[in-house]
């Protein structure tokens, strides 16, 4: 069970494998780009057009003992998911996806939390990083009431890499945010 779960909850938590990736897959694409991740807040696809992952980009990190995805089932159904990956002296969290349809209920939270849990207590790391793009104010202040702060760090888009999407803006870039887990 997540963090704070009821016994009226019925998701359970579990690491992907390979046999999941599609449905990861389908369903980052659904929260992030396209007509369909307009249902809820976190889309993207005012900023890019295209892929947001594929199988390819995710099975490396199954195969990785310091990478995982955790899925969010109910009733055997892919409701959210999120990448966790360690790093010598901190965790980072990737891939944050609850489906576009059960956004603004708490699951973002939980599912944050749990990975910042793993990060902390499998792996014994005291801080979690993520990367937003910085063009995303809304999604940047939602992680500051989660406890993150900016660290002044950027990332430069990967625009030269049509996997992660087709840019419809020239400005985009990555903020570093960072959050003690102590």
């Amino acid at each position: 069970m997540l963090p704070d779960a009821t016994a009226a909850d019925a998701i359970t938590v579990r690491e992907a494998v390979e046999g999941d990736l599609p449905a990861v897959v389908a369903l980052v694409q659904s929260a992030y780009r396209g007509d369909a991740s307009t249902a809820g807040w976190t889309t993207e696809a005012h900023l890019l057009d295209g892929q947001r992952t594929d199988v390819g980009m995710l099975l490396p990190m199954l195969a990785d003992p310091n990478q995982a995805i955790l899925l969010f089932e109910d009733a055997d159904q892919l409701r959210a998911c999120v990448s966790v990956e360690r790093f010598e002296d901190h965790g980072y969290i990737g891939m944050v996806t609850v489906q576009p349809t059960g956004q603004s209920q708490g699951m973002g939270r939980r599912i944050l939390e749990t990975a910042e849990a793993h990060i902390r207590d499998e792996w014994g790391l005291p801080a979690a990083q993520m990367t937003v793009i910085a063009q995303r104010s809304e999604l940047i202040a939602w992680y500051e009431r989660r406890g993150y702060q900016l660290t002044g760090g950027t990332v430069p888009f990967p625009y030269d890499e049509a996997r992660f999407g087709n840019p419809k803006r020239a400005d985009l870039f990555l903020v570093v945010m960072e959050k003690g887990l102590s």
